[in-house]
């Protein structure tokens, strides 16, 4: 498990530096900022699982109009 508190410090700098694109960087943090320290403290990630979502659909714009259900179904399962 991570620490997260550093981040809470390196925002409150980074309002006092007035650079307009790091204040909104920090503000947008702020905002979900609760999402943003889950993912410091632990080594989960939904990335595996949107790469997949990805390859799924860039198979389904492929055969897009060109087979039946079946195919497609044969097709993701061969990738």
């Amino acid at each position: 498990v991570k620490d997260d508190s550093r981040l809470e410090n390196w925002l409150e700098k980074v309002k006092k530096f007035n650079i307009r694109e790091l204040t909104t960087f920090a503000r947008g943090i702020e905002r979900d900022i609760e999402a943003v320290k889950n993912a410091i403290r632990t080594e989960f990630s939904n990335g595996v699982i949107e790469g997949v979502i990805n390859k799924l659909k860039v198979i389904k714009r492929i055969m897009y109009g060109r087979c039946s259900f079946e195919l497609l179904r044969l097709k993701v399962i061969m990738s």
